[in-house]
Formats: C-alpha cells, structure tokens, sequence
C-alpha cells in the first residue's frame, strides 16, 4: 500500500469522521432540551464532582477558562450551576449544581444512553470492551506524542 493511502492513516481518518458525527448528533439531540455540548460536558461533569475548581474543569475538558466562564456564566444566568468561592483560594471559584439542574440532567442522560446505544448497534460486549481498550491504548500514544512534541518545543527544537 502506498504511503499516500496507509491503513493506519485510513483509520485516523475514520477515528476523526466518528467523532464528528458523534459530536453533530449530540448537538443536535441537546438543542432538543435547549442546551449545548459544552454546556451538556460541563453539567455532566460538575454532577460528577461538585465543587470542582473551575480552572481544573477547564483543564478537563480542554478549553480556555475564559470559553468556560462564559458556559458557566450562562448555566448560572439559567439557574444550573452555582459558583461558590474556594475557601482556600480566594481567587478561585467551586462549581455546584442548582435544583434545576437535575431534571435537565436526567434528560441529557437519557438522550446519551440513546445516541450511544444507536452508534454501537451490531457490537456485543466484548468487542464494546475491546474497543475500549484499543481507543484508549490510541489516546495514551497521543498524550504520550503530545508531551514529548511539547518537550521539544520547549527546549526550542521546531524541526519535529
């Protein structure tokens, strides 16, 4: 096979395809309950772990904290989430759900357990465990390629 059509690079390309139609059809299926995918990632994470710094959820997620103080700002405008401040650090806010939050929560659950169910039909258990470990096998090797392109950079070598 030439190195113009590579079955690994074949693969990047389906990997990448996937996850843009999984992201298209969570967009729409959340507008259906008049939320986004970045608000939907935030609540579900915040759920996960109340009085997650802000700045650490940012990290999470991988976006500006100024892109999620604005998500925040309108969950909060909405009545979702609450920022409270860190008792430790008082240049820092903690991230808490509001009552409301929980119904919508519930929905987007529901819609998630749905799309997923729709985008691995045909695959049993095992391959869904397979998978799983083969996609985070591929995530690690990224991180891994990432943290070491970022060494480079940072010891000023621009020839990667």
């Amino acid at each position: 096979m030439s190195t113009l059509s590579s079955s690994r690079r074949e693969l990047g390309f389906l990997l990448s395809d996937a996850a843009r139609a999984l992201r298209t059809v969570v967009d729409q299926r959340a507008r259906e309950v008049g939320m986004t995918r970045a608000q939907w990632s935030v609540l579900a994470r915040v759920q996960r772990k109340e009085g997650l710094k802000q700045s650490d959820l940012a990290a999470q997620i991988d976006i500006a904290p100024i892109t999620l103080a604005r998500l925040v700002d309108r969950l909060s405008a909405s009545g979702l989430v609450e920022r409270r401040n860190d008792p430790e650090d008082r240049r820092a806010n903690r991230l808490y759900l509001m009552p409301a939050a929980l119904p919508i929560l519930e929905k987007l659950s529901a819609i998630g357990e749905l799309v997923m169910t729709e985008a691995l039909l045909g695959l049993d258990d095992q391959a869904l465990s397979e998978l799983s470990d083969r996609l985070l096998a591929i995530k690690s090797n990224l991180k891994t390629c990432q943290t070491t392109s970022n060494q480079r950079r940072a010891n000023g070598d621009r020839n990667e």
